[in-house]
């Protein structure tokens, strides 16, 4: 995705983070391609997933259309500056990431393979990077709602590292962490590649299965 400011690799302190600000950010009021109002309501019976895996605007449109998936929408997390920017998030001075957030049917799809998922449609072994795309802001994160979405994560992240590593690539860097913070992003970055169909988008997986082999 195309940033702002000088590109950083190394992650900001509290201290050095920018502060932000007390009031949330305008977004869409509806989902772009589903109609469903894009909000931070989870519906009956519903779960949540939240991931990074390199610039939002791929990463939603690899999940938007799954089976059992209720919504998407994009933000950011894991960082210290209160209701970031697009253009603060870019210097790399809020700490935060780039990713979707999920509302899903767990009876239609499980977490399991909304990981396998996740983990297929990256490298998760570049650090702060997703291809191109330099920053910390495009690090690998599972950010998880209960210490279940913790369990099924590290699993998977212990079996999909031995398929990397025996097919040549380096260890897992992805961040997991329980935290459910989500920062919604501006109106135009959701569902964007909906809108531009032609738009940028530069994820790309390793041609590694993930076989999470549970409950998928």
């Amino acid at each position: 995705m195309f940033g702002f400011g000088e590109k950083t690799k190394e992650m900001v302190s509290l201290e050095t983070a920018l502060k932000g600000r007390d009031e949330a950010l305008i977004t869409a009021d509806y989902h772009f391609v589903n109609g469903r109002p894009l909000n931070l309501k989870i519906p009956n019976g519903m779960d949540v997933a939240i991931f990074g895996l390199g610039c939002f605007w791929g990463a939603e449109r690899i999940f938007w259309s799954l089976e059992g998936v209720y919504t998407t929408m994009v933000g950011y997390t894991s960082g210290f500056t209160l209701n970031p920017t697009y253009q603060e998030v870019c210097t790399g001075m809020t700490g935060h990431n780039e990713v979707v957030r999920l509302v899903f049917d767990p009876s239609i799809i499980s977490y399991n393979k909304l990981l396998a998922i996740f983990w297929e449609s990256h490298n998760p072994t570049q650090g702060m990077r997703q291809g191109n795309d330099l920053g910390t802001q495009y690090r690998s994160g599972i950010y998880c709602s209960n210490d279940t979405q913790i369990l099924v994560a590290n699993e998977t992240k212990v079996t999909y590292e031995k398929a990397l590593v025996n097919s040549g690539y380096g260890k897992i860097t992805t961040e997991i962490l329980n935290s459910d913070l989500f920062y919604f992003a501006e109106d135009y970055h959701q569902q964007y590649l909906a809108k531009n169909p032609s738009g940028y988008c530069g994820i790309g997986g390793t041609g590694i299965t993930c076989l999470t082999g549970i409950n998928v």
